[in-house]
């Protein structure tokens, strides 16, 4: 991952920088909107958890392979999108992360929860970081990780099984249920246990879709799910 082009299939390091600039700058809209919501900056739970939203989001651009064909994948609307999913993932990518930030920055601004433990909230933002860093290397490892669900065909899609995909079939929505309920506690706010649930749920059914997807459309897919049994959590489903 030290070569950035020059033929290898990599985005240059220009266009890398630029990525990352945009994805900062979405995670200081983000942060703006929390605060504003909160009407208050001295919130030290809302600071620290913008700052490892911001490192995660760095750590990501240095560690997943990053091509034009992938970029693309992950930006895009293609051939070959499952209609439920694109339902699903507006829900999930629009709708969630603004009820997360409205309903922690109400919660904040006018304390409708108890309070919780700063080393209560400081363990959740370890546990929301390590959720990411899963679904970050969930992504390094699967170059077919896209935000839709369907089949690449042109992209040569085959079964991955290295990485966390010899542990769970889903590692990278296992990463993203962990962020989301652990999000509520870092940032001080049993209330926003509601969106996280029905996000964590969410991403419960996406799962039981896109693994029958796989099972009927990708090749190979059925013996995979013969050597690693379980979807999302080791011995439990």
């Amino acid at each position: 991952m030290t070569n950035r082009g020059n033929g290898s299939g990599q985005l240059p390091q220009a266009s890398r920088a630029a990525i990352l600039a945009r994805l900062l700058g979405f995670v200081a809209v983000l942060a703006a909107i929390l605060f504003a919501v909160a009407g208050r900056w001295d919130w030290m739970a809302g600071w620290m958890y913008m700052g490892m939203y911001a490192a995660v989001t760095v750590i990501s651009l240095w560690v997943v392979p990053l091509d034009p064909e992938l970029v693309a994948e992950r930006t895009q609307i293609k051939e070959g999108v499952k209609e439920w999913d694109k339902r699903l993932t507006v829900v999930g990518s629009v709708l969630y992360p603004l009820a997360i930030l409205v309903v922690a920055g109400l919660d904040a601004r006018f304390g409708w929860s108890p309070r919780i433990a700063p080393a209560v909230s400081l363990v959740a933002l370890v546990a929301a970081a390590v959720g990411n860093l899963v679904s970050i290397w969930a992504t390094a490892v699967n170059k077919f990780y896209g935000r839709f669900v369907r089949i690449q065909k042109e992209r040569g899609h085959h079964v991955i099984a290295d990485g966390p995909y010899q542990y769970v079939r889903h590692p990278g929505y296992v990463g993203q249920i962990l962020f989301s309920l652990a999000s509520a506690p870092a940032l001080g706010s049993l209330w926003t246990l509601v969106p996280s649930s029905l996000f964590a749920a969410l991403l419960v059914v996406r799962t039981a879709l896109e693994d029958r997807t796989l099972q009927e459309e990708l090749e190979g897919y059925r013996e995979y799910t013969q050597r690693v049994r379980f979807r999302l959590i080791p011995h439990v489903w």
